[in-house]
């Protein structure tokens, strides 16, 4: 009978603390209006990410297109308001290709400026070496339960996380 209670209690404890831990959507939009300075770059493009709250695991999608020539590095930047720069919060690397996936084990500080919406990404180019496309990165959605959903970013608005064909 004690084994029992015992096991139960593990189980149940087990169940809230993976309950608890949420996956947490994000997008930005890049476009050159949106770097400050602006230029007048046609390049746009697209982040999405999910942040794991247990893990503490930042996974994103980078795509972009129309820059003035190939990308020559991608940051996160923060704690930045929109109209305002940061330093790089997380590399998203050097010469990165469209699209550009990765991951990063956040700080808490910086999951806490993430979730302010205190962070954006860019993407920089010879032609616009302080960056030549920019959004800033905001919740999408509500929190998901980190036990019904991989380790997979959304597209944005859904509830599914977004597969390959």
């Amino acid at each position: 009978m004690f084994r029992t209670s015992l096991l139960a209690a593990a189980f149940t404890v087990g169940c809230l603390s993976a309950a608890s831990a949420a996956m947490i959507d994000f997008h930005a939009t890049l476009d050159s209006k949106s770097e400050v300075p602006a230029n007048a770059s046609t390049g746009s493009g697209d982040v999405l990410a999910t942040l794991d709250t247990s893990s503490k695991k930042l996974t994103y999608t980078m795509t972009y297109m129309g820059l003035s020539g190939p990308a020559t590095a991608a940051h996160f930047h923060g704690p930045a308001a929109v109209g305002a720069n940061a330093g790089v919060a997380v590399p998203i690397g050097t010469n990165p290709t469209s699209p550009t996936t990765g991951t990063a084990m956040l700080t808490d500080a910086q999951i806490k400026d993430l979730e302010a919406g205190q962070w954006y990404a860019n993407v920089h180019t010879a032609a616009n070496p302080g960056g030549e496309i920019r959004g800033q990165m905001m919740r999408t959605g509500s929190p998901r339960s980190a036990m019904m959903h991989h380790d997979m970013p959304m597209k944005a608005g859904a509830h599914t996380p977004m597969h390959s064909n």
